[in-house]
Protein backbone atom coordinates (compact mmCIF):
# COMPACT_ATOMS: atom_id res chain seq x y z
CA UNK A 1 0.00 0.00 0.00
CA UNK A 2 1.07 3.59 -0.71
CA UNK A 3 2.13 5.92 1.53
CA UNK A 4 2.52 9.85 1.76
CA UNK A 5 6.19 8.65 2.53
CA UNK A 6 6.71 7.06 -1.22
CA UNK A 7 5.23 10.33 -2.99
CA UNK A 8 8.13 12.69 -4.46
CA UNK A 9 8.00 16.40 -3.97
CA UNK A 10 9.15 18.98 -6.50
CA UNK A 11 12.67 19.27 -4.54
CA UNK A 12 13.12 15.81 -6.63
CA UNK A 13 14.34 15.99 -9.87
CA UNK A 14 12.44 13.11 -11.01
CA UNK A 15 9.34 14.85 -10.70
CA UNK A 16 10.27 17.05 -14.00
CA UNK A 17 10.51 13.53 -16.24
CA UNK A 18 8.74 13.17 -18.98
CA UNK A 19 6.74 10.07 -18.16
CA UNK A 20 6.23 7.28 -20.93
CA UNK A 21 3.52 5.64 -22.75
CA UNK A 22 2.70 2.16 -21.09
CA UNK A 23 2.23 -1.16 -23.00
CA UNK A 24 -1.43 -2.32 -23.24
CA UNK A 25 -2.62 -4.54 -22.11
CA UNK A 26 -0.92 -3.64 -18.83
CA UNK A 27 1.52 -6.00 -17.65
CA UNK A 28 1.27 -7.25 -13.42
CA UNK A 29 3.62 -4.30 -12.60
CA UNK A 30 1.75 -1.89 -13.91
CA UNK A 31 -1.51 -2.88 -13.31
CA UNK A 32 -0.13 -3.40 -9.38
CA UNK A 33 0.99 0.19 -9.90
CA UNK A 34 -2.08 1.88 -11.30
CA UNK A 35 -4.38 -0.23 -8.31
CA UNK A 36 -1.82 0.77 -6.01
CA UNK A 37 -2.48 4.73 -7.19
CA UNK A 38 -6.00 4.77 -7.17
CA UNK A 39 -5.96 2.95 -3.53
CA UNK A 40 -4.33 5.49 -2.55
CA UNK A 41 -6.57 8.27 -3.64
CA UNK A 42 -9.49 6.36 -2.44
CA UNK A 43 -8.19 5.46 1.04
CA UNK A 44 -6.94 9.17 1.34
CA UNK A 45 -10.28 10.83 1.55
CA UNK A 46 -11.07 8.33 4.64
CA UNK A 47 -10.36 10.24 7.84
CA UNK A 48 -9.57 7.23 9.51
CA UNK A 49 -7.41 5.61 6.74
CA UNK A 50 -5.78 8.55 6.29
CA UNK A 51 -4.27 8.67 10.15
CA UNK A 52 -3.58 4.86 10.21
CA UNK A 53 -1.69 4.84 6.63
CA UNK A 54 -0.18 8.00 6.74
CA UNK A 55 -2.28 9.12 3.64
CA UNK A 56 -2.36 13.05 1.97
CA UNK A 57 -5.87 14.10 1.17
CA UNK A 58 -5.80 13.90 -3.05
CA UNK A 59 -8.54 13.31 -5.57
CA UNK A 60 -5.96 12.71 -8.21
CA UNK A 61 -2.08 10.99 -8.70
CA UNK A 62 -0.13 10.20 -11.44
CA UNK A 63 2.57 7.37 -11.76
CA UNK A 64 5.70 9.87 -11.58
CA UNK A 65 4.24 11.11 -8.05
CA UNK A 66 5.88 7.94 -7.09
CA UNK A 67 8.92 8.26 -8.73
CA UNK A 68 7.61 5.95 -12.10
CA UNK A 69 7.39 7.97 -15.81
CA UNK A 70 4.69 6.12 -16.59
CA UNK A 71 1.55 7.68 -18.20
CA UNK A 72 -0.65 5.96 -15.57
CA UNK A 73 -2.86 8.24 -13.32
CA UNK A 74 -5.76 7.86 -11.29
CA UNK A 75 -8.66 9.95 -10.08
CA UNK A 76 -11.34 9.42 -7.23
CA UNK A 77 -13.99 11.60 -5.35
CA UNK A 78 -17.26 12.44 -4.97
CA UNK A 79 -19.25 14.89 -6.95
CA UNK A 80 -21.96 16.63 -5.23
CA UNK A 81 -25.65 16.73 -7.32
CA UNK A 82 -28.31 19.22 -6.47
CA UNK A 83 -30.67 16.71 -6.96
CA UNK A 84 -30.25 13.22 -5.67
CA UNK A 85 -27.60 10.77 -4.75
CA UNK A 86 -23.90 12.27 -4.94
CA UNK A 87 -21.60 10.63 -7.70
CA UNK A 88 -18.82 8.81 -7.26
CA UNK A 89 -16.04 9.52 -9.80
CA UNK A 90 -13.68 7.09 -10.57
CA UNK A 91 -10.98 6.89 -13.30
CA UNK A 92 -7.81 5.02 -13.57
CA UNK A 93 -6.54 5.66 -17.42
CA UNK A 94 -2.76 4.85 -19.13
CA UNK A 95 -1.73 6.51 -21.88
CA UNK A 96 -4.46 9.32 -21.57
CA UNK A 97 -3.73 12.72 -24.14
CA UNK A 98 -5.59 15.82 -24.28
CA UNK A 99 -7.04 15.90 -27.83
CA UNK A 100 -9.84 18.82 -27.82
CA UNK A 101 -9.96 21.52 -25.78
CA UNK A 102 -11.82 24.46 -25.19
CA UNK A 103 -11.44 28.13 -25.50
CA UNK A 104 -12.59 29.14 -22.72
CA UNK A 105 -11.15 28.69 -19.85
CA UNK A 106 -11.77 27.85 -15.69
CA UNK A 107 -9.96 28.08 -12.16
CA UNK A 108 -10.62 27.19 -8.93
CA UNK A 109 -11.45 30.03 -6.99
CA UNK A 110 -9.62 28.04 -4.00
CA UNK A 111 -6.38 27.42 -6.31
CA UNK A 112 -4.68 23.99 -6.66
CA UNK A 113 -2.82 21.73 -4.90
CA UNK A 114 -0.53 19.14 -5.37
CA UNK A 115 0.46 16.06 -2.78
CA UNK A 116 4.11 16.76 -4.62
CA UNK A 117 4.37 20.08 -3.46
CA UNK A 118 4.84 21.11 0.13
CA UNK A 119 4.80 24.73 -0.10
CA UNK A 120 2.01 27.42 -1.25
CA UNK A 121 1.87 28.96 -4.39
CA UNK A 122 -0.77 31.68 -4.53
CA UNK A 123 -2.67 32.13 -7.63
CA UNK A 124 -5.15 30.85 -10.25
CA UNK A 125 -4.23 28.32 -12.45
CA UNK A 126 -6.21 28.54 -15.94
CA UNK A 127 -7.35 25.40 -17.40
CA UNK A 128 -9.75 25.10 -20.34
CA UNK A 129 -12.90 24.71 -19.25
CA UNK A 130 -14.22 21.36 -21.18
CA UNK A 131 -11.50 19.11 -22.80
CA UNK A 132 -11.47 15.58 -24.86
CA UNK A 133 -9.45 13.21 -23.33
CA UNK A 134 -8.26 9.88 -25.22
CA UNK A 135 -7.04 7.12 -23.23
CA UNK A 136 -7.06 3.27 -21.76
CA UNK A 137 -9.56 3.01 -19.22
CA UNK A 138 -7.68 0.37 -16.66
CA UNK A 139 -10.79 -0.44 -15.06
CA UNK A 140 -13.01 -1.55 -18.35
CA UNK A 141 -9.80 -2.43 -20.27
CA UNK A 142 -10.60 -0.43 -23.10
CA UNK A 143 -9.83 2.69 -24.99
CA UNK A 144 -12.16 5.54 -24.06
CA UNK A 145 -12.98 9.10 -24.90
CA UNK A 146 -13.88 11.24 -21.70
CA UNK A 147 -15.44 14.81 -22.41
CA UNK A 148 -14.65 16.62 -19.19
CA UNK A 149 -16.07 20.30 -17.94
CA UNK A 150 -15.47 22.20 -15.20
CA UNK A 151 -13.68 20.34 -12.37
CA UNK A 152 -13.72 17.09 -13.82
CA UNK A 153 -11.54 18.43 -16.58
CA UNK A 154 -9.72 21.00 -14.29
CA UNK A 155 -8.11 17.30 -12.58
CA UNK A 156 -7.48 15.47 -15.70
CA UNK A 157 -5.54 18.37 -16.99
CA UNK A 158 -3.37 18.44 -13.49
CA UNK A 159 -2.71 14.63 -13.67
CA UNK A 160 -1.86 14.79 -17.45
CA UNK A 161 0.74 17.91 -16.44
CA UNK A 162 2.27 15.31 -14.21
CA UNK A 163 3.20 13.08 -17.62
CA UNK A 164 4.94 16.52 -19.07
CA UNK A 165 6.91 17.10 -15.81
CA UNK A 166 4.68 20.27 -15.66
CA UNK A 167 3.45 21.57 -11.82
CA UNK A 168 0.71 23.42 -11.70
CA UNK A 169 2.09 26.58 -10.08
CA UNK A 170 4.20 26.76 -13.20
CA UNK A 171 0.69 27.72 -15.18
CA UNK A 172 0.30 30.46 -12.43
CA UNK A 173 0.64 34.29 -14.45
CA UNK A 174 3.91 35.09 -12.32
CA UNK A 175 3.30 38.79 -12.85
CA UNK A 176 -0.56 39.04 -12.21
CA UNK A 177 -1.31 35.70 -9.95
CA UNK A 178 -4.43 36.83 -9.62
CA UNK A 179 -5.12 37.59 -12.92
CA UNK A 180 -8.73 36.08 -14.50
CA UNK A 181 -9.06 36.38 -18.48
CA UNK A 182 -12.67 37.63 -19.61
CA UNK A 183 -13.29 34.29 -21.13
CA UNK A 184 -12.86 32.50 -17.67
CA UNK A 185 -15.14 30.80 -14.93
CA UNK A 186 -14.72 30.54 -11.47
CA UNK A 187 -15.57 26.74 -9.49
Amino acid sequence: MLTAKEIITDKDIRIKEKSQEVELPLNQVDQELAQSLLDYVVNSTDEKLQEENDLKPAVGISAIQVGLPKRILAIAYTEEVEEGPDTEVRYLLANAKIIRHSLRTVYLGSGEGCLSVEEEHEGYVQRAYKITVRAYDILAKTEVLIEANEYLAVVLQHEIDHFNGILYYERINKTDPYHIPDNSVEI
